[in-house]
C-alpha cells in the first residue's frame, strides 16, 4: 500500500522514528516540526494523511486538525498525545480526527492504523467530500474532564463520545452499577452542539409506571387522580437536549411500546391526551440488565432493543481497569475536598496500593464512598491506609449504607404486598404498578421468600 504522509511533531526523535518506519513500509513521508510549518507545506506535499502531536508551541494539533478538515476534507488526521484524558480524545474526534493515539506509541500500531485509514480512503474516495464536514464547535468549550481513565477501553469510550458529539444517534450505555453510566451520558450531551439545552436524567425504577409516563410525556387535566392541571413532560421540556433513561431494562412492555413510538416517529401522547406532540430530544438509555435475555424471555421488546442500540457503549468495571484507580482516586479526592471544604490533599502510596488491590464490586461509586469517609476521618492532609476502612466498605454487596437501608424498606413493602395478595405475583405487580418480570427480579435480588 502507498500513500503520502505528513508527520507533525515538535519532538524530533519521535518524528524521525515514525518517518523512518513508515518510509520502510513503502509510504512517502514528509515531516514538520510545528503546525505552522505543516500548514505552509501542506498544499505542496498534498498528503493523504497527517499524523500530528496534540500539544505543540503555537498552533495546536487540535487547531491544525480543524483547519485541515475544513480546507482539505480528503486529508485524514491521526492525533497523537501524551495527555490521555477524556477532553483530549473527545476534542480530537469532534474536530474530525480519524483516530487518536496515546504516547508512547508503538510503531507497529501506527503502521496498522495508517494502513486502515488509507484503505478506508480507497473505499470511500468518491464520497469523501460529503462525509468530511467539521462540527464547527469550539473545541475548548469543555474545560474539565468529568471522567478519568487511561485504560484503552476508556480511551475508546472517550473517542466515541467525540464522534457522538457530531450527530444525534440514540445511545445505549451498558455497565455494572456504579461504573458511571450517567457520567458517560452527560459527557455525550455536554460535548454536543445542543449542550446548552437541558439534560434530564430519569431513573425508570424509581417511580411507578403511571408516574413515569406522566414525567416523560406529560398529562392533561383529569387524566388520573391528582392531575388537577395539565403538565408538560420531560420530552417536551428537554427541547433538543438529552433525555437519559436509566435502568431501561426494568420498564413495562406498555411503556416500551410508547417509547418505541417516540424513537421511530418523534411523537408521543400525554397521559389522557388525544393530540400528539413532538420532540427533538436525544435519548441515551442505560442498563446493567442483560437485555438479550430479557428479549428472549419476552419482557423487553426486541424492536425497542435495536432502536436503543444504534450505538452501544460498554463501560468496564473498575476491577478490570485497576491502572486507572490512582488517577481516579486523586480526581475524586479533589472533588470531595471542594464539596466538603476539607483539607485532605493527598493519598499515601500504601493507601493507593490498597485501593488498587480491592475488588470494587460497587465500582467508582464505591470508591467515591470509601474516599469520602476517609477524607472525613483523616485528621491531617493525607489519607493513609488506616483511614480507608475497606473491611467495612461495601466490597461484597457494592452498596453503601443508604442503599442497604433503601433495600430494606423496599423489601418490607414487597413482603407486605405479597402477603396481602396471598403470594400472587400478578396481583402484587398490579398493586405495585410494575411489570411481573420486574417484580420477580426484585424478589430475586432482595431474596424474598414467597409462599403461594
Amino acid at each position: 500500500m502507498t500513500g503520502r504522509i505528513l508527520i507533525v511533531d515538535d519532538e524530533e526523535g519521535l518524528r524521525e522514528a515514525l518517518a523512518d518506519k513508515l518510509r520502510a513500509d513503502g509510504f512517502e513521508v514528509e515531516t514538520a516540526d510545528s503546525a505552522e510549518t505543516a500548514l505552509a507545506r501542506v498544499n505542496r506535499v498534498d498528503p493523504d494523511l497527517v499524523l500530528t502531536d496534540l500539544r505543540m508551541p503555537g498552533i495546536s494539533g487540535l487547531e491544525l486538525t480543524a483547519r485541515l478538515r475544513e480546507n482539505r476534507p480528503r486529508t485524514d488526521v491521526i492525533v497523537m498525545t501524551g495527555h490521555e484524558d477524556m477532553s483530549s480524545a473527545v476534542d480530537a474526534m469532534k474536530a474530525g480526527a480519524f483516530d487518536y493515539l496515546v504516547k508512547p506509541v508503538r510503531l507497529a500500531e501506527v503502521t496498522a492504523l495508517v494502513e486502515r485509514c488509507l484503505r478506508e480512503q480507497e473505499l470511500d474516495h468518491g464520497d469523501a467530500d460529503e462525509d468530511a464536514e467539521s462540527s464547527g464547535e469550539d473545541a475548548d468549550s469543555i474545560d474539565e474532564p468529568r471522567i478519568v481513565g487511561r485504560d484503552p477501553r476508556m480511551i475508546e469510550i472517550f473517542k466515541m463520545i467525540g464522534v457522538l458529539a457530531r450527530n444525534r444517534a440514540t445511545v445505549l450505555v451498558r455497565g455494572e452499577t456504579g461504573t458511571g453510566k450517567e457520567l458517560i451520558a452527560h459527557a455525550i450531551h455536554d460535548h454536543s452542539q445542543h449542550a446548552k439545552e437541558p439534560f434530564i436524567a430519569v431513573n425508570c425504577t424509581a417511580v411507578s409506571e403511571t408516574l413515569l409516563e406522566s414525567e416523560l410525556f406529560g398529562h392533561v387535566k383529569g387524566a388520573f387522580t391528582g392531575a388537577v392541571s395539565s403538565r408538560r413532560g420531560y420530552f417536551e421540556l428537554a427541547g433538543s437536549g438529552t433525555i437519559f433513561l436509566d435502568e431501561i431494562g426494568d420498564t413495562s412492555p406498555d411503556f416500551q411500546a410508547k417509547l418505541l413510538r417516540v424513537l421511530q416517529e418523534r411523537t408521543f401522547y400525554p397521559v389522557g391526551g388525544e393530540q400528539p406532540r413532538t420532540t427533538e430530544a436525544r435519548v441515551v438509555a442505560a442498563t446493567h440488565q442483560p437485555l438479550e435475555e430479557l428479549v428472549e424471555e419476552g419482557s423487553f421488546r426486541e424492536d425497542l432493543y435495536f432502536r436503543l442500540r444504534v450505538v452501544e457503549i460498554v463501560v468496564p468495571p473498575l476491577r478490570e481497569r485497576r491502572g486507572d484507580i490512582p488517577d481516579l482516586a486523586r480526581a475524586l479526592l479533589a472533588r470531595i475536598r471542594a464539596e466538603t471544604g476539607g483539607e485532605v490533599e493527598r493519598i499515601e502510596d500504601a493507601a493507593l496500593e490498597r485501593l488498587e488491590a480491592h475488588r470494587w464490586k460497587g465500582n467508582v461509586r464505591e470508591l467515591e464512598n470509601v474516599l469520602t469517609r476517609a477524607a472525613i476521618v483523616a485528621r491531617g492532609r493525607t489519607i493513609t491506609e488506616a483511614h480507608l476502612h475497606l473491611e467495612v466498605a461495601p466490597a461484597v454487596s457494592g452498596k453503601g449504607a443508604g442503599e442497604d437501608a433503601l433495600d430494606s424498606i423496599i423489601a418490607t413493602h414487597l413482603r407486605d404486598v405479597l402477603e396481602r395478595t396471598g403470594g400472587n405475583r400478578s396481583e402484587a405487580a398490579r398493586a405495585l404498578e410494575v411489570s411481573r418480570s420486574r417484580l420477580q427480579r426484585l424478589i430475586d435480588r432482595l431474596e424474598i421468600r414467597v409462599d403461594g
